[in-house]
C-alpha cells in the first residue's frame, strides 16, 4: 500500500480488526521509510447498483459521495465520523439486499434524510435544504415546523 506521506511502496502491518459487523478489517500501518502511520480498510467489493439521477443520467453507486454529503450536513456538530460511515453502510447493505441494478438516486437521498433525522436536528434540515433544493426561507421554515412536530409526537408516545 503506497504511503499517503511519502509515497514509499513498503510498509508493515501494526494491528489489524474487523468491524462490529464483521464487512470491514481496519488496518493500523507503518510506513518502512518515513515511519509515520496511517489507516487502511479492506471491504469486500460488491457489484453495488447503478443511480438514476434527477436528469436521467446514470452513475456507479458512491460511497465517498454520500459520506461527503453527511459530513457537509455534520460540520461542526458533536458526531463521530464512525457514526456516519455506518450510515453509508446501512445504506448499501440495504441497497444490496434489494438486489436491484439501478436504483434512484431520491431513494438514496430520502434514506440519508432518515438517519440524519434520527441521528442530528440541525445536521438535517442543513442536509434536507440542500438536497430538497429550498428556495425560500418559508420551505425552511415549513421542514423545521415538521421536526418539531415530529419531536412532540415522539415525547407524547
Amino acid at each position: 500500500m503506497r504511503c499517503p506521506f511519502c509515497g514509499n511502496l513498503e510498509d508493515r502491518v501494526i494491528d489489524s480488526r474487523m468491524s462490529k459487523e464483521g464487512d470491514v478489517i481496519r488496518r493500523r500501518r507503518e510506513c518502512l521509510k518515513c515511519e509515520r502511520r496511517f489507516t487502511s480498510y479492506e471491504r469486500i467489493e460488491e457489484v453495488l447498483p447503478m443511480v438514476v439521477k434527477k436528469d436521467s443520467r446514470r452513475e456507479p453507486f458512491d460511497r465517498q459521495k454520500i459520506l461527503s454529503g453527511l459530513k457537509k450536513a455534520c460540520e461542526k456538530r458533536p458526531i463521530p465520523t464512525e457514526k456516519l460511515e455506518d450510515i453509508v453502510t446501512q445504506i448499501e447493505l440495504k441497497l444490496l439486499a434489494q438486489g436491484e441494478k439501478e436504483v434512484p438516486s431520491e431513494w438514496i437521498g430520502e434514506e440519508v434524510m432518515n438517519a440524519l433525522r434520527e441521528l442530528d436536528n440541525v445536521a438535517y434540515v442543513r442536509f434536507a435544504s440542500v438536497y430538497r433544493e429550498f428556495e425560500d426561507v418559508n420551505e425552511f421554515l415549513e421542514e423545521v415546523k415538521k421536526l418539531f412536530v415530529r419531536k412532540k409526537k415522539s415525547k407524547g408516545n
